[in-house]
């Protein structure tokens, strides 16, 4: 494995300028985006870069390898039944379909599959050092230096973040949250993992998948499920009571809703309520944990306010003073986002900075990112706080033309190269995922998953896509004959 020594750094300065080494921390979904396409670049086959993906974990994969909920807090929130919420063929790398005839939302094991075959394909794990965490990252000018669990000190020309942000869990600040979860009364939704007896009302917070999942199961055990949501009217089905945001949490067992009105006797209540993006290996003098403060001007500093990293340009390379913008990028940290295919736009775009610094136009790129603030105000997002929950957020097809945007910008260094587009069934289908999901639960619970699926994909994606086409059209139109189709849902 091509890793430097561990020997002075003074003496490697000179090496550092003929071949560029790049570090890249995690081998989750990021990680192994970056690792396939730099090292398919014409640097890397030249032998002027070199790169090395250092993963704390036994094996590829990040969030969708299991673990037990034994760490604090957990290596992965991964619960038992969790499946995807995008259909695989929106969901997947452009360059490496999931196997013909896999379930079109498939669980965690078939994507911690497609990892590691994604992987294997690309011959990236020689390039993966496993049971070995990053513990820090600095910048000593010219170069980064990187520490390792294993004592090691490494020298880097570029940096590239690929640690997730599903680790580090979000606990909301409501009044009276803090004295629930000291006495074990309330807990985050990085240690659940099946349903099980917590008491007979039981809340959940969050209304995102996991808080919907989790609510669902939940009703297999309980008497009573809560499920919180802001700005959700209430109504009851079955054992479940759907909710709107919770303002506070009382001593007695009690929480009030924004509405004013109340539930009682609750036992015990699980937090869906997200993660914080965290990166426990860098000094402030790299990142400040912090909200920024409002721009224009831009700050000389980074920030972390654990909803965004600001300011970066494209999303990827920290504007700031401290350090060169080209040394460092970010990546997967967009969310409501098809994140597979999107990385590899951003690795591409990664690659041309790397290669020509010059062709990232710092100026440019500031009054992009102060038009976005412009825009994100203009639509509500009012305060510096919000500002920052909304800003890697996408809606609806901004993600497809941001991956256009970085396909278009990594072409520009080789403009021999065919210009690639995101295909419209994409658009089509990201656009149709609720339905789509909904329609595909119903052919399960038919059992007629398999029949659907079986050989497709062995003739390309193509298949998929029809396929996809055709569950639209039974969803929609459903059989005349059949009160249970699910144009009936």
């Amino acid at each position: 494995m091509d890793i430097l020594p561990n020997i002075p750094l003074e003496s490697l300065r000179d090496e550092l300028t003929s071949t560029k080494r790049i570090c890249v921390i995690g081998a989750g979904p990021s990680g192994l985006a970056a690792l396939k396409v730099i090292s398919e670049s014409p640097q890397y086959k030249a032998g002027r870069w070199s790169i090395t993906a250092f993963e704390d974990r036994t094996n590829v994969g990040g969030v969708w390898l299991p673990a037990p909920p034994v760490d604090n807090p957990p290596l992965t929130p991964l619960y038992d039944s969790l499946t995807t919420n995008l259909p695989h063929p929106v969901m997947a790398y452009t360059s490496h379909s999931f196997p013909p005839s896999t379930p079109l939302f498939p669980n965690a094991a078939a994507v911690q599959a497609y990892l590691e075959s994604f992987a294997s394909h690309f011959n990236l794990l020689p390039l993966i050092r496993l049971n070995t965490t990053v513990t820090g990252a600095k910048w000593e000018a010219p170069i980064w230096t990187i520490t390792l669990s294993t004592g090691e000190v490494l020298p880097f020309d570029h940096v590239i973040v690929a640690n997730g942000h599903y680790r580090l869990p979000r606990i909301p600040d409501t009044p009276g949250l803090s004295e629930w979860m000291a006495t074990g009364k309330a807990s985050h939704s990085a240690w659940y993992r099946r349903p099980h007896n917590i008491g007979d009302v039981v809340l959940v917070v969050g209304g995102g998948p996991s808080g919907k999942d989790i609510s669902a199961e939940m009703c297999s055990v309980a008497k009573v499920v809560i499920h919180s949501a802001t700005g959700t009217s209430p109504e009851d089905i079955g054992n479940l009571k759907r909710r709107g945001r919770v303002i506070e949490f009382k001593s007695d067992g009690q929480v009030v809703f924004e509405d004013g009105t109340s539930e009682q006797a609750i036992d015990h209540c699980i937090l869906a309520t997200g993660y914080q993006m965290d990166f426990p290996f860098f000094e402030d003098s790299v990142i400040l944990a912090s909200i920024p403060p409002p721009s224009p001007p831009l700050p000389r500093d980074l920030f972390n306010s654990s909803y965004h990293v600001y300011p970066l340009a494209k999303h990827l390379f920290p504007l700031q003073s401290h350090y060169p913008p080209s040394s460092l990028a970010f990546m997967g940290l967009l969310i409501r986002v098809a994140p597979f295919p999107l990385l590899e736009a951003q690795a591409r775009a990664i690659v041309r900075v790397f290669s020509d610094p010059s062709s990232l136009d710092t100026t440019h790129e500031a009054i992009d990112i102060i038009t976005r603030s412009e825009q994100l105000q203009a639509a509500g997002a009012l305060t510096p706080l919000q500002l920052s929950k909304a800003w890697h957020r996408f809606e609806e097809h901004q993600q497809f033309d941001y991956r256009n945007e970085m396909y278009e910008f990594a072409g520009r260094s080789r403009p021999s190269d065919e210009v690639i587009v995101v295909p419209d069934w994409e658009r089509e289908m990201y656009h149709e995922k609720e339905l789509l999901r909904t329609a595909w639960r119903e052919v399960e619970q038919r059992g007629e998953a398999e029949k659907w699926v079986k050989g497709v994909g062995e003739g390309g994606v193509q298949e998929w896509v029809e396929l996809m086409r055709s569950l639209l059209r039974w969803a929609k139109q459903g059989d005349p004959d059949d009160t249970t189709s699910c144009s009936r849902l």
